[in-house]
C-alpha cells in the first residue's frame, strides 16, 4: 500500500523551483507581444506572417500534450522539465540571434515545444509531492504564478528592449532560462525522499492503453469538459483578441484598453488560492462551482453573440470578459483537480495533457476562426459578434457535456 506524501517545508521548496519554469514558460508565451512592432521591423514581415508566429507556438503546445503527458509518466517531472526548459532556452537564444524570419520561427518553435513539458509536470510534482488534500490550493497556486507571468512579462521585457536592444533583452531571458533549468536538475527530486516503491515513474503501457485508461475514468473527462469551457474564452481574448475588441468592438481608447486588458487578467487571480483550499477540505464544492462557471459564461457569451442592436454593450463585453478572466484563472484549480479522480498518482501525465490539450485546442480554433471572420468583415459593426460565435458555441457545447458527466456522474454515486 503506498503511503501518501506528507508536503511540509521540502515539497514546497522542490515545487517552488519548478514553478519558477512554468513562470518562464508563460514569460516566453507571452512575451513576444511587446515585441512584436520591433520583431516586424527586424524580419521585414508583414502583420499576417508576424500573426502566425504566437499561433505556431500554441499549436505546437497543443500538439504535444499528450507525447508531453507520456513522457512525463515515463521519464519523470525532473529531467522532463529539464528538457523542457532546456528547449525554451535554445529557442530563446535562436530567437535572440535570428537573422530572419525562418530562424525565428525555429526559435519559437523550441520555445512552443519545451513549453508543452513545464506545466503538466509542474502539476505532476504537486501530486507526488503533496496529499491528495492539497492538490487543488497547489494548482491553484500554479495558476496565480502562471497568471503573474502572463500579466507581468511584458512590462519588464519592454523595459530591456527598449533600454538594451533585442539581442541583449532576449539573451537576458535565453541565460535565465538556463539558470532556471539547472536550478531543476539540482533541487527537483520526483518523489520524497523514503516514498513507498520503486519509483514515482508510471509501469511502461502502451500510447492507447495510456489513452484508454485516462479515457475511461470519469474525472479527467470532466476536466476536459471544464478546461473547455472555461479556460478557452479569457485565453484567445489574452492572445490575439482581447485588446482589438476594446479598441474596435467597445471603443475604448488605447491606452484605457491596454490598462483594462491588464487590470481583468490581475484582478481574480487572488481567488485560485482560496477556492483551492476550499476544494482540499469539501471536494464535493468542485461541482457547484463547475456548473456555475460554465452556465454564466454560456449565457454571457450568448448574450454577447446575439445581441440585437449590432454593436454589444461596453457594460456586457467588459462583464463577459471579467468573468471569462475568473475562469481561466479557476480553471487549473478545478480542471486538473478533476483530472486526478481514477487515476494514480504515478500516471496523471496523459490525464492532464488530455485535460490541458481540451481548453487550448478550444482556444486555438476559436482564435484562429475569429480571424477569419475579422478578415472577412473587418469595417463591420457586427463584425465582433461573428467572429465570437465559434467561442459562444464552443462554451455552450462544452458547458452541456459537462453538465452531463457531473449529472451522471452524482446519479452513479
Amino acid at each position: 500500500m503506498t503511503t501518501e506524501p506528507m508536503g511540509g517545508a521540502r515539497a514546497w521548496i522542490v515545487w517552488g523551483v519548478a514553478v519558477g519554469g512554468y513562470f518562464l514558460a508563460m514569460l516566453h508565451r507571452n512575451g513576444l507581444g511587446v515585441a512584436a512592432l520591433e520583431a516586424q521591423e527586424r524580419f521585414d514581415v508583414g502583420p499576417a506572417l508576424l500573426s502566425m508566429l504566437p499561433m505556431l507556438q500554441l499549436l505546437i503546445y497543443v500538439l504535444f500534450q499528450i507525447p508531453a503527458g507520456l513522457l512525463a509518466d515515463r521519464l519523470g517531472p525532473r529531467y522532463t522539465l529539464a528538457i523542457g526548459i532546456g528547449a525554451m532556452m535554445l529557442g530563446s537564444g535562436l530567437f535572440a540571434l535570428a537573422p530572419n524570419a525562418e530562424v525565428a520561427i525555429a526559435g519559437r518553435f523550441l520555445i512552443g515545444l519545451g513549453d508543452a513539458l513545464v506545466f503538466l509536470n509542474v502539476i505532476r510534482l504537486a501530486a507526488l509531492w503533496f496529499p491528495r488534500a492539497r492538490y487543488a490550493l497547489v494548482s491553484g497556486l500554479t495558476g496565480v504564478v502562471g497568471g503573474a507571468g502572463q500579466v507581468a512579462s511584458a512590462a519588464p521585457l519592454a523595459w530591456a528592449l527598449d533600454g538594451f536592444g533585442w539581442t541583449t533583452a532576449f539573451m537576458s531571458v535565453t541565460l535565465l532560462t538556463a539558470a532556471m533549468a539547472l536550478l531543476v536538475i539540482v533541487v527537483v527530486r520526483d518523489r520524497p525522499a523514503g516514498a513507498a516503491g520503486r519509483s514515482t515513474v508510471a509501469d511502461p503501457i502502451p500510447v492507447w492503453a495510456a489513452l484508454k485508461e485516462a479515457l475511461a475514468a470519469h474525472g479527467p473527462r470532466v476536466g476536459m469538459a471544464h478546461h473547455a469551457a472555461i479556460m478557452a474564452p479569457f485565453t484567445m481574448l489574452m492572445v490575439l483578441w482581447g485588446y482589438p475588441f476594446l479598441v474596435d468592438g467597445l471603443g475604448l481608447q488605447e491606452g484605457t484598453a491596454a490598462f483594462t486588458l491588464t487590470a481583468v487578467a490581475a484582478g481574480p487571480l487572488w481567488m485560485a488560492p482560496i477556492v483551492g483550499a476550499v476544494i482540499g477540505r469539501s471536494p464535493n464544492v468542485r461541482i457547484g462551482l463547475a456548473l456555475t462557471l460554465g452556465s454564466t459564461l454560456t449565457v454571457g457569451w450568448l448574450l454577447m453573440v446575439l445581441w440585437p442592436t449590432g454593436e454589444v454593450p461596453t457594460w456586457l463585453g467588459l462583464a463577459v470578459m471579467g468573468a471569462s478572466a475568473v475562469g481561466q484563472t479557476l480553471a487549473p484549480t478545478i480542471s486538473f483537480d478533476f483530472a486526478r479522480d481514477g487515476i494514480p498518482a504515478s500516471r496523471t501525465g496523459v490525464a492532464s495533457g488530455l485535460v490541458n490539450m481540451s481548453g487550448f485546442t478550444t482556444a486555438v480554433v476559436c482564435t484562429v476562426a475569429a480571424g477569419a471572420v475579422l478578415q472577412k468583415l473587418p469595417d463591420d459593426p457586427g463584425a465582433f459578434q461573428l467572429a465570437f460565435a465559434p467561442m459562444a458555441v464552443a462554451t455552450t457545447v462544452a458547458t452541456s457535456v459537462l453538465f452531463l458527466l457531473l449529472l451522471r456522474g452524482r446519479r452513479n454515486a
